[in-house]
């Protein structure tokens, strides 16, 4: 992904979004940075708790053999919305059509009628994945969203996309279990408190 000057956005070359956000991310590595909405949402790199939320997560889509033929579970896979006309998003995780090479549209993001399944695990910016991307990713019309919500220790499960919003959403805490629909290929239960807990910083 190549950086563009943005020192002059306002010379003869139109205002690039895209170019600033690659600019943020050859200076800034390890950063994600995203286009919703117009708006560029800059995440710092997960801590180690982030990411081993992500791994006892991909256990179970993988263990239901979501990882295959059909589908693929995968991580880190720009998503190109229909919020704007430059806007993607960069889910921490997805369970996609295995076709989805075919459905590659620009900026290394893919056509989000591949998508079955978005999840984000929340960080510093929890706000922007309980909010601003609900409304992308419902706008997208991704079947199903996740959100590990690690600050109030809450999954959140959104189904049924409608314009905007998700006509279901439901919220679960620790001790419950929760068996997402098979539109994703398969049933897949996942149990709250190990993934809650999995996110959580381990006491020294």
């Amino acid at each position: 992904m190549s950086a563009a000057s943005v020192e002059q956005p306002f010379d003869d070359e139109p205002f690039s979004l895209t170019a600033i956000a690659d600019e943020i991310m050859e200076r800034h590595p390890g950063y994600r940075v995203e286009i919703i909405g117009g708006h560029l949402l800059v995440t710092p790199s997960p801590d180690a708790p982030h990411a081993r939320a992500l791994t006892s997560l991909m256990i179970p889509f993988i263990a239901a053999g979501l990882h295959g033929t059909e589908t693929e579970v995968l991580q880190n896979v720009g998503l190109w919305l229909p919020t704007g006309p430059e806007d993607y998003a960069i889910p921490d995780l997805v369970v996609v059509d295995a076709d989805i090479d075919d459905h590659f549209v620009e900026n290394n993001a893919y056509d989000p009628v591949c998508f079955r399944l978005v999840l984000e695990v929340t960080s510093s910016n929890w706000k922007d994945d309980l909010k601003t991307k609900v409304d992308a990713y419902a706008e997208a019309k991704v079947p199903v969203y996740l959100v590990v919500d690690r600050k109030h220790q809450r999954l959140h499960v959104l189904t049924d996309p409608d314009g905007s919003v998700y006509a279901n959403h439901r919220v679960h805490a620790p001790g419950e279990t929760v068996t997402l629909p098979d539109t994703i290929g398969t049933e897949v239960t996942l149990d709250v408190e190990q993934i809650i807990k999995a996110g959580q910083r381990k006491a020294s």
